[in-house]
C-alpha cells in the first residue's frame, strides 16, 4: 500500500502543508525541516505525484527542453548532463523535438507545457512577440535566441572561430567555403565571414541547407569542383557528410582538402580522419540552462543571462594547404 503524505507529516510531526511545501515549493520550507521532511520521506519510502502535486500546488517538479533535432548527436549529451544537473535540485527533465519546424515547435510547446513548471527552448523559430509572450505565462529560457525581457543562455563561437581561423591561416590557407546549415537572422555564417576575412582567408559560404549528413555530401561536391583548401561546417554532422563524400570523390583530407566541424560531438573523435572541431562543452550548457531556468522559476537570484565559449580542438581533418 502507496505510503501517504498524512502519514509523512504524522512521521515527521509537522503539517500536511509543510510536507507539501517539501517537495513543491521548498525555498519556503526552513532547511531543517526540508531535511527531516525528506529523510522521513524516504525512510517511509514516499513518493510525491506529480500530477497531484501540479494540481494541488502548482508546480510539476519536471522541466521542459524544446531543441530542434534529437537525431544531431549534439543534443543526446545535452539532456543527460541538464537531466543529471535537475536530479540534483530536485527535477526531472523532458525532452521532445520540433524538426526544425515552426508549426512543430508550437505544438509542442502547448503539449510540454502542460507537464513542466519551465522551458528551454533552443534556438526557437518562433517570432520575438510569441516568444515573450509565453516567457508571461510561463518561466522560460531562451538558447542562441534572443528576444528583449527573456532569460537566454548565449554560446559564443567567437573564441573558436578565431582559433579556426588562426589554425587555417598558419597552415597556409586563403580560399575556404562556409557550409551554412542556419536558416534567418540568427545563423553564425555573418560572424564566422567578418572572423575570415580579418585574417585575410576568402570565404565562399554555401546554403543555407538542413543542418545534416545530406548537406555535408552535397557540399563537398560543390567544393571539389572549385579551388578552396578549407571547409568550415556548420556542425560535426555536416563535416562528416563532407569527410565522406570527399572519401568517394577521391579528395584526400588534409592533402588536398581541411575540413572543420562545430560541436566536439562523439563523431569528431571518430570520424576518418577524426574531424578538427570547435567544442561546445554539452556539461556546461546543460548546467548553465538548468540553472538559469530554475533561478527563473523559483525566483532566485538576479542573473537574467549567461553566456559560454568555445575553443578549437585540432585533430587528423586539418593540416597544411596543397602546393
Amino acid at each position: 500500500m502507496a505510503v501517504t503524505i498524512k502519514q509523512v507529516a504524522s512521521a515527521a510531526g509537522v503539517s500536511v502543508s509543510t510536507v507539501s511545501r517539501a517537495f513543491t515549493a521548498p525555498d519556503q520550507v526552513q532547511p531543517q525541516t526540508l531535511k527531516r521532511v525528506r529523510e522521513v520521506a524516504a525512510e517511509l519510502g514516499y513518493s510525491p505525484n506529480p500530477a497531484a502535486r501540479s494540481l494541488r500546488g502548482g508546480r510539476t517538479g519536471s522541466l521542459g527542453l524544446i531543441i530542434p533535432d534529437i537525431a544531431n548527436p549534439f543534443f543526446p549529451p545535452i539532456f543527460k548532463a541538464m537531466q543529471a544537473r535537475a536530479r540534483r535540485l530536485g527535477y526531472t527533465v523532458l525532452a521532445a523535438d520540433t524538426d526544425e519546424r515552426e508549426y512543430d515547435e508550437l505544438e509542442t510547446i502547448a503539449a510540454v507545457s502542460k507537464q513542466v513548471d519551465g522551458l528551454i527552448l533552443w534556438a526557437s523559430t518562433l517570432p520575438a512577440e510569441r516568444l515573450r509572450e509565453l516567457g508571461a505565462e510561463m518561466p522560460t529560457v531562451l538558447v542562441n535566441r534572443h528576444v528583449e525581457g527573456l532569460p537566454e543562455l548565449r554560446i559564443s563561437l567567437s573564441q573558436g572561430i578565431a582559433q579556426a581561423a588562426e589554425h587555417l591561416k598558419a597552415y597556409g590557407h586563403t580560399r575556404c567555403v562556409f557550409v551554412n546549415a542556419e536558416h534567418g537572422e540568427h545563423g553564425r555564417g555573418k560572424s564566422i565571414r567578418q572572423v575570415f576575412e580579418a585574417h585575410d582567408l576568402t570565404l565562399t559560404e554555401l546554403g543555407p541547407y538542413d543542418p545534416g549528413f545530406e548537406t555535408g555530401v552535397h557540399a563537398a561536391t560543390l567544393v571539389a569542383a572549385g579551388d578552396a583548401t578549407a571547409v568550415l561546417a556548420h556542425n560535426d554532422l555536416v563535416a562528416v557528410g563532407v569527410l565522406h563524400q570527399f572519401a568517394k570523390l577521391g579528395v584526400a583530407v588534409p592533402g588536398q582538402v581541411s575540413v572543420i566541424g562545430i560541436d566536439d560531438t562523439l563523431l569528431a573523435a571518430t570520424s576518418t580522419p577524426s574531424l578538427t572541431t570547435i567544442r561546445i562543452s554539452a556539461d556546461e550548457v546543460a548546467t548553465r540552462a538548468a540553472d538559469l531556468l530554475i533561478d527563473t522559476i523559483t525566483g532566485r537570484g538576479e542573473a537574467r543571462s549567461a553566456e559560454i565559449g568555445s575553443r578549437l580542438i585540432p585533430r587528423a581533418s586539418t593540416g597544411p594547404a596543397p602546393g
